[in-house]
């Protein structure tokens, strides 16, 4: 098969069903792993919208800008570069990211409140996120850039990072990371922006999303620049050989690539990323550890039924945090890509 994908069967047939073990991660609440991520990100992708689409922001300040309680997460409007894309009763998804660390912590819920006060969340998904994408991207080895390209085409080709915001039937909205060296991220071809798929955790709800609604944006990173990308548009999922082959790493070809028709590509400076201040990265000081997070997720998912009461048991037996890390750091030495 070669083209368009326009069925959840077609999208399985090309890049398999998504493991059930993938649905015992996420929780409906942020425990205290979470809360203390959170307390530590200096920065979030944050996605707004409903079923006429998606839009994307960045926030950022120091680490702890944003607040969160087990069941709400709160913005302050100040902290993100277009706060008023938060409107009560809309969607939202986030992406909250620590220097340093490979893995990213998702966040999604709806919007309660927006107003110069705060912007409030209720909170319904919680969970961790593999480190594929970051170590693609090389995100935490940057230096600071003074001269990112100021030409949308050129900013694109040099980029290492993105990430995709995308709204469900089910009416969720879903924020996703790729990740990819220069030149093999995204590229303009026309009005039309390509990326391609990696191996990741197969979560995969970004592509079903984009089946069911496809208006999309994305934020695009050349990491170490203050500067950043929004790119709208209308998304097509295809596994047309041509659009795939351009992204070829390390001999590897993607199963599937991303178009996007865009409908406007806004090229800025983020205050947001300034605030930040990710490069250099600073040495650790935070004893966050994804693994513990990733492992504490599934003792208290509530809804996997017997096979989530296996999997917790498992997980109770000393040691097994150390086997998930060592597991998780061979599965990104050797499937990146």
């Amino acid at each position: 098969m070669s083209g368009p994908i326009a069925s959840i069967d077609a999208l399985e047939g090309v890049i398999g069903k998504t493991p059930g073990a993938m649905h015992l991660k996420v929780i409906d609440h942020l425990d205290a792993g979470a809360l203390r991520w959170i307390g530590a990100a200096p920065l979030l992708f944050a996605g707004f919208g409903d079923n006429a689409g998606m839009s994307v922001t960045l926030g950022g300040g120091g680490p702890g800008f944003a607040e969160a309680g087990t069941r709400e997460l709160r913005l302050p409007p100040a902290a993100l570069d277009d706060p008023a894309l938060a409107r009560p009763g809309e969607a939202f998804g986030s992406l909250f990211l620590v220097p340093g660390i490979g893995e990213t912590l998702r966040v999604n819920g709806r919007v309660t409140e927006a107003g110069p006060d705060g912007i409030r969340i209720a909170v319904e998904e919680c969970y961790g996120h593999c480190a594929k994408a970051l170590i693609r991207s090389d995100l935490w080895a940057a230096v600071p850039v003074a001269d990112a390209p100021d030409d949308p085409a050129a900013f694109v080709a040099a980029s290492r990072f993105l990430a995709l915001a995308t709204f469900g039937e089910e009416g969720r909205a879903d924020l996703s990371p790729k990740g990819d060296p220069a030149g093999c991220m995204a590229r303009l071809d026309g009005d039309t922006l390509w990326f391609a798929d990696r191996p990741g955790n197969r979560h995969v709800d970004s592509f079903r999303n984009i089946l069911t609604q496809p208006r999309v944006a994305l934020a695009l990173l050349i990491p170490g620049a203050n500067r950043v990308a929004i790119v709208r548009g209308t998304a097509q999922l295809s596994t047309d050989e041509d659009a795939r082959a351009r992204f070829e790493v390390q001999g590897k070809t993607p199963l599937l690539a991303i178009g996007i028709k865009v409908e406007a590509i806004d090229l800025r400076a983020s205050p947001a990323l300034e605030r930040a201040a990710l490069w250099p990265v600073k040495p650790d000081a935070h004893g966050i550890e994804p693994a513990k997070l990733f492992v504490e997720h599934i003792k208290l998912n509530r809804n996997a039924g017997l096979a989530g009461k296996l999997a917790s048991a498992a997980l109770a037996v000393p040691g097994m945090q150390g086997l998930l890390k060592k597991g998780l750091d061979k599965d990104y030495r050797d499937n990146l890509y």
